[in-house]
């Protein structure tokens, strides 16, 4: 298959989520494509930086629409911070390749939740990317 379209969008902006439940990453760390035909495949790529506070885990995942394409538990990005007291943070690199089987406009946006205490991403200004591929079939 051929790439179609070519679609990205980038955050620098720290974002930070007490929510236990997936909530949005950034409103800026989304972007909107519009597939050419219901047979195309579109891949999802994400970077990103997360840290979560001593003690607790931080999960990103990626929504097509309402739709979680990422795991329905984990997500595709997973930090555990259980060193007792300080807080850690790593690269976060996701992919999906997802087929939506639709020529209406899709929004693919990254989403955050953590198991306590606070979750961050981008923290200490490093940037975030979304970028999306449509694959022609």
């Amino acid at each position: 298959g051929k790439v179609l379209q070519v679609v990205t969008a980038n955050d620098d902006t720290t974002r930070s989520t007490t929510s236990t439940s997936y909530v949005t990453a950034s409103n800026t760390l989304s972007v909107n494509i519009t597939p050419s035909a219901t047979s195309s495949k579109v891949f999802v790529l994400v970077t990103t930086y997360g840290y979560a506070t001593a003690d607790n885990e931080l999960s990103v995942t990626i929504k097509r629409d309402s739709t979680d394409i990422g795991d329905a538990g984990a997500g595709k990005g997973f930090i555990s911070n259980f060193n007792g007291s300080v807080a850690g943070g790593f690269g976060i690199p996701m992919s999906v390749l997802d087929s939506p089987s639709s020529t209406s406009q899709i929004t693919y946006q990254v989403f955050l939740k953590v198991s306590g205490g606070t979750g961050y991403l981008m923290n200490g200004g490093a940037k975030s990317t979304i970028t999306v591929f449509e694959i022609g079939a």
